[in-house]
């Protein structure tokens, strides 16, 4: 056998006993003057180098329309009544009664069932945005609870102070109470499903695959903070501004760590509460 020959078994079986995938070079050692008669090999460790799969155009234009279209379809009627409360002010709608809680447990189980099928085509799951489940990150959500809340008491601070010295005599915007009236039964389950809607879509699901199809985590964040500010408008600007410092903390947190499930918690911990100043 010769010195090439050796070289290239030696290289097959090393990938063979460390498991390397497809894309991976393992650690080699590389035999050097082997070819020259009497002169001893010199061995070299070369590093593992990961080839990363890059995204055919074709896949790439389907998975944006994908984006789009669950964006669209989950977000678009919320962003419209947003807008039109916005304009119009608390007094253009009714408060919301049982009925219309329960027509958003509808929109929002159809908006996760959508968002399923379209991880299934593309032969994923939840776990695959970072859904899993722990009870560490359970205690991770407090804690993100806890971070967003000093951050939205920043943001909470420093707004209404610029508003007041830029417009002193402008209303500040409506309450959750003039939006929502009291509490119903009803909203206990919205207020328990609302938290996966919009962290698995808006964040986990926007997220990846924006940070997938453009390589930037920082587009991803801005997009992800738009686009849960843009449907919040109804609070007014003041109050979509103040909830987006909260919005910052989570998407900054899920960039970080890829983890759906704290962030979940951290959510649904301000919408109970929430429900319980309705009361």
């Amino acid at each position: 056998m010769d010195a090439r020959g050796g070289l290239g078994e030696a290289i097959d079986l090393a990938a063979s006993l460390t498991g390397c995938e497809k894309n991976e070079t393992p650690w080699r050692r590389v035999r050097y003057n082997s070819e020259m008669p009497g002169e001893l090999a010199t061995l070299v460790e070369t590093a593992p180098t990961v080839v990363e799969a890059e995204i055919p155009v074709g896949s790439a234009r389907l998975r944006w329309f994908e984006v789009c279209l669950v964006l669209l379809i989950t977000c678009g009627s919320n962003f419209l009544s947003s807008l039109y409360i916005f304009v119009n002010g608390p007094s253009g709608v009714s408060h919301f009664p049982g009925a219309r809680w329960t027509m958003g447990i509808v929109q929002e189980s159809a908006g996760l069932l959508l968002l399923g099928y379209v991880l299934f085509r593309s032969n994923r799951r939840f776990k695959d945005i970072g859904l899993s489940w722990s009870l560490r990150q359970v205690g991770s959500g407090l804690l993100v609870a806890i971070i967003s809340y000093i951050s939205y008491s920043i943001g909470y601070t420093l707004i209404h102070f610029l508003h007041a010295a830029l417009f002193p005599h402008a209303a500040a915007g409506p309450t959750p109470r003039d939006l929502f009236g009291h509490a119903s039964l009803m909203m206990v389950p919205f207020s328990l499903l609302n938290p996966f809607f919009e962290e698995l879509i808006v964040r986990a699901y926007l997220m990846t695959e924006v940070s997938a199809l453009t390589g930037s985590s920082v587009l991803a964040i801005i997009l992800s903070v738009l686009v849960q500010t843009s449907y919040h408008l109804y609070y007014g600007w003041i109050g979509a501004l103040t909830l987006s410092f909260q919005f910052l903390v989570f998407a900054i947190y899920f960039a970080r760590t890829r983890k759906a499930l704290p962030i979940i918690v951290a959510h649904g911990i301000f919408d109970l509460l929430a429900l319980l100043w309705l009361r």
